[in-house]
C-alpha cells in the first residue's frame, strides 16, 4: 500500500535520538505516573464492586418488572414441550397414578389414622402436628365449591392486575376472598402486608388460613384476612389507601342497600383517579335504580363508572365479565 512503500528521507535514514533527550522523556514520564498513582490511591470514588445492598437493589428493581399475564409465546413454549414429551391430551384424559384414590377414600384414610401416618404401631403412628389440619382440607374439598376450575383465580388475578397497573408495593383489597382462589397470587405477587381481605364464612377462612397459605409458603407475606360481613373497613386502618379494590361474584349476592353502604365506605380508601374497583358478573345493584339514577348516585360519591371488560382465558377455559369504576374525587 502506498503508505508503506514511502520514498521520503526521514523514513529511509531512520530517526536519530540523542542521549540527554531520552533521559529526560524517561524521567518526566515517570513523574506522571507517580502523579496518577498518588490521586487514584487518595481519591473518594465509589468502587465497582457491589455491596450486598447493591445487589438487594437490583433484584427489587427486576422485580418491579415482573410479567404478570401469560403470552401467545408462553402457550407455544408448553404446546411444544408437550409434543416433545410424547403427551397425548387431546382426549382430555389422563392415566390415573399408581395408587388412585378419590377425595372421599382419602378422607376416610385420613380418620382412620389420625393423619398422613407411615408409622407402625399405635404410639409412633400418635399425630405430632403442632396446628392439626381438618381431613377436609388436606383432600382438598374446598377446591370444588366455586362452580368453576379453581385454576380460574389465576387467570382473574391476571386480569385484575394488568387492568389496575399492579406494582408489588401496591395495596389490594378484596371483598369476599374465600379460600384465597384468586388471593393467593396477590399474596404472592405483593409485597408482605399489602393483601387485605373481608370475608364473612367461617369454613372459608379456615381454608384460606390453615390450609392455602401455609401449603402455598405464604405465611410469611402476612396478609390481613378478617372476618366480617358488615363492609365495614376500617378494620384495616384508617389511613390505609388501595390501588386495587375488587370483588369477584360477591355483590349479587348482597343487598342493594348493603351495596351502596359499602361503596360509600370503599370510595374514601381507594386512591384517586388511579385507583380502581372491579365488580363481576353485573352490577344490578346500580342498574335497578335506572340508569340516569345510578349514574348521579354514582357522582354523589365520588365514582366514574368506566365501562365493562371480558376476559377471556388462554389457559382454562375461564369467561367473566368485569365492570370497572374509578374515584374522580380528593
Amino acid at each position: 500500500m502506498a503508505f508503506l512503500s514511502s520514498s521520503s528521507p526521514t523514513m529511509q535514514k531512520g530517526i536519530f535520538v540523542s542521549v540527554p533527550v531520552l533521559v529526560l522523556s524517561v524521567s518526566f514520564a515517570a513523574a506522571v505516573i507517580f502523579l496518577l498513582t498518588s490521586s487514584l490511591s487518595s481519591c473518594s470514588c465509589p468502587s465497582s464492586v457491589s455491596s450486598p445492598n447493591d445487589v438487594v437493589g437490583s433484584v427489587s428493581d427486576v422485580r418491579l418488572e415482573e410479567r404478570i399475564s401469560t403470552t401467545r409465546e408462553d402457550i407455544e413454549w408448553v404446546r411444544d414441550l408437550i409434543r416433545s414429551n410424547g403427551l397425548h391430551m387431546q382426549k382430555n384424559e389422563l392415566r390415573k397414578g399408581i395408587n388412585p384414590r378419590t377425595r372421599d377414600q382419602q378422607l376416610a384414610d385420613l380418620i382412620q389414622y389420625k393423619g398422613i401416618s407411615h408409622y407402625e404401631g399405635e404410639e409412633e403412628a400418635n399425630n405430632h402436628t403442632a396446628l392439626p389440619c381438618p381431613g377436609e382440607l388436606l383432600v382438598e374439598q374446598h377446591h370444588s365449591n366455586y362452580g368453576e376450575p379453581w385454576a380460574g383465580g389465576r387467570d382473574v388475578f391476571e386480569f385484575l392486575a394488568q387492568s389496575s397497573n399492579l406494582k408489588p408495593n401496591s395495596r389490594v383489597l378484596e371483598i369476599g376472598c374465600g379460600t384465597l382462589r384468586v388471593g393467593l397470587h396477590f399474596i404472592r405477587y405483593l409485597n408482605p402486608t399489602h393483601f387485605h381481605c373481608l370475608e364473612k364464612d367461617e369454613l372459608s377462612l379456615m381454608a384460606a388460613l390453615r390450609y392455602e397459605l401455609p401449603s402455598q409458603g405464604l405465611l410469611h407475606k402476612r396478609p390481613l384476612i378478617l372476618r366480617g360481613d358488615d363492609m365495614e373497613f376500617s378494620k384495616f386502618g384508617l389511613d390505609t389507601s388501595y390501588d386495587l379494590i375488587y370483588a369477584s361474584a360477591v355483590f349479587l349476592h348482597m343487598p342493594d342497600k348493603l351495596v351502596w353502604a359499602g361503596l360509600e365506605r370503599l370510595v374514601e380508601k381507594l386512591k384517586p383517579y388511579d385507583g380502581r374497583i372491579f365488580v363481576s358478573h353485573n352490577v344490578k345493584f346500580c342498574s335497578r335504580l335506572g340508569g340516569d339514577e345510578c349514574a348521579k348516585k354514582l357522582a354523589s360519591l365520588g365514582l366514574e363508572y368506566l365501562g365493562k371488560q371480558t376476559h377471556d382465558s388462554l389457559l382454562f377455559n375461564h369467561y367473566e365479565i368485569w365492570f370497572g369504576f374509578r374515584r374522580v374525587k380528593q
